[in-house]
This record gives C-alpha cells, sequence and structure tokens, in this order.
C-alpha cells in the first residue's frame, strides 16, 4: 500500500512541475506556485525530483528561503504582479460575466496584498 502513496506523490509531483513549466511562456499560469508544489510532493514520494529541485540553480535557492523563511523576492514580486495586471486586463476586455471579473480582481487583490507582505530577504540572523 505504502507505494500506492508513493505513487501518487509522484503523480502529484510531477503534474506540477509540468504545469510549471507550461507557465513559464503562458500568462494567467503561474509558475512558482507549481514548483514549489512540485518540490513539496516530491518530498513525500520523489527525492530524486525533491532533490533536483533544491540543487537547480535558478529554483534551489528560492525553494529553500520559501521553504525555511517565507521569502519571496522582489523580482518575483514584481513579475507575479504584472502577470496578475495583464491576466486582470485580459479577463475585463473579454465578454467575460462581470461577476467573474469583480470576483477574480478581488481574489487576485488579496493574492496581491499577501504576495507584498512576505518578506524579500533572507533573515540576517535566522
Amino acid at each position: 500500500m505504502q507505494w500506492v502513496k508513493r505513487l501518487h506523490w509522484k503523480i502529484l509531483a510531477g503534474l506540477s512541475l509540468l504545469l510549471g513549466l507550461i507557465g513559464i511562456p503562458l500568462p494567467g499560469l503561474p509558475t512558482v506556485p507549481f514548483v514549489l508544489l512540485a518540490a513539496w510532493s516530491g518530498s513525500k514520494g520523489w527525492p530524486q525530483l525533491e532533490d533536483w529541485l533544491l540543487t537547480h540553480p535558478r529554483f534551489g535557492d528560492d525553494i529553500a528561503s520559501w521553504r525555511r523563511f517565507g521569502v519571496v523576492s522582489r523580482r518575483a514580486k514584481v513579475m507575479a504582479s504584472l502577470m496578475m495586471l495583464l491576466s486582470l486586463g485580459l479577463l475585463w476586455f473579454s465578454g467575460s460575466p462581470m461577476y467573474l471579473k469583480a470576483g477574480v480582481s478581488l481574489i487576485l487583490m488579496g493574492v496581491a496584498l499577501w504576495l507584498w507582505r512576505r518578506p524579500e530577504k533572507v533573515p540576517a540572523h535566522p
């Protein structure tokens, strides 16, 4: 039964990483949350993937800083905010119903507020 749990964690990790990679060129689909989810679920059932992500030159330090201190770099905050604005702009110029436009706008404002309240640097004396 243990192998079934590990298989589920591997599937979640693989799908999360795939969605994160798809999110790189696709506006509206975030990359970082999916990579963080891939690392977390990899720690449950695919330690090789977790190790690869933690030692990755692009993602490794950011994942470790997030896990330990909840740090989000200013660059990541700016990029996420720009992507949210772009997504909202596309939504507001679409033919979507007003309740959907307003609801998504409120959710993204909440996400942006939460995001900008996260620390930007690892504390000097952890």
